[in-house]
């Protein structure tokens, strides 16, 4: 009897070590989301977590590059990046596309050029010699774009405008714009967009003078390491939140209609952009070391 007892119990012990304490789930955010609202993410890391069935957390980070390092390095095991670097090569790959917001019907979004509202500036080139705020040097709407516009007229940043700087977050440029630290800035139009609801008072203080052709919406991506049987489950979830009522209600809350499912071409313009860029800004800077 007492052999069978202490059978029962190993056997209860070995079961308690194999399930082992519950994982999280390491949830990467960047400049893309607007953190203003944060009651909104706290309820989407509950939701997240009761439908996975094992903790979400989110980790924030000021840059895209940091949130890519955290991915590459494993501590992370998803995140919501944006195109410009989820187009940029790596060998090896670590990241697959999970799911791409849907945003007024399409996975696109802009990038938008803008500038005070009492500014005299109508267009992109009125902004020679201006100051402006880019958001990231790895943000597709707030860097890698105005440089392609740039090139489109043999400039450089450092030659076209009088001074530049980085703020790291779509927000914090609109909010630079707004307070003349910047007299124009680049900037995500769903981020803008969305803060014309959230901060209107800061947003009306700026006006877009410029709009992109559309592009592949900032997706949310895994590492490759992650169990592939936790990043199926995560895809479902994502794309099943508009199926929910709970879901649809945080969704509404991010002025999303839905997460889909998309191709990675979706980000083809996007690649060969920043091919294009990558290419032309070496030459731009041997024609201005000439002159």
């Amino acid at each position: 009897m007492r052999f069978v007892l202490a059978l029962v119990v190993i056997l209860c012990a070995n079961a308690a070590l194999a399930s082992g304490p519950e994982t999280t789930v390491r949830f990467g955010l960047t400049a893309v989301v607007v953190t203003d609202n944060m009651r909104l993410l706290d309820r989407w890391a509950i939701y997240l977590s009761g439908k996975l069935g094992q903790p979400v957390e989110f980790v924030r980070r000021r840059s895209y590059r940091q949130v890519m390092d955290l991915l590459r390095a494993g501590e992370v095991d998803m995140a919501w990046i944006c195109g410009y670097p989820f187009v940029q090569p790596r060998d090896p790959e670590f990241l697959e596309l999970l799911a791409v917001p849907v945003y007024r019907t399409r996975p696109l979004y802009h990038s938008y050029i803008i500038v005070h509202e009492d500014s005299p500036y109508q267009d992109f080139g009125d902004l020679r010699g201006s100051v402006f705020a880019f958001s990231d040097p790895d943000s597709n709407s707030g860097f890698l774009y105005p440089q392609a516009l740039l090139i489109d007229r043999d400039e450089r940043p450092e030659s076209f405008f009088r001074q530049t700087f980085f703020t790291f977050n779509h927000a914090e440029t609109v909010e630079a714009v707004a307070a003349r630290v910047a007299d124009g800035g680049a900037v995500d139009s769903y981020v803008w967009e969305y803060l014309a609801k959230l901060r209107p008072d800061m947003v009306g203080r700026t006006r877009v003078i410029h709009r992109s052709p559309v592009f592949g919406f900032p997706p949310l991506v895994a590492r490759i390491g992650l169990d592939p049987d936790v990043t199926r489950r995560l895809a479902e979830i994502l794309r099943g939140m508009e199926d929910d009522p709970e879901g649809r209600a945080l969704l509404a809350g991010f002025d999303l209609d839905r997460f889909g499912h998309y191709s990675p071409d979706l980000f083809d313009d996007i690649r060969s952009m920043a091919q294009r860029v990558g290419a032309a800004l070496p030459l731009l800077g041997a024609v201005e070391r000439s002159r």
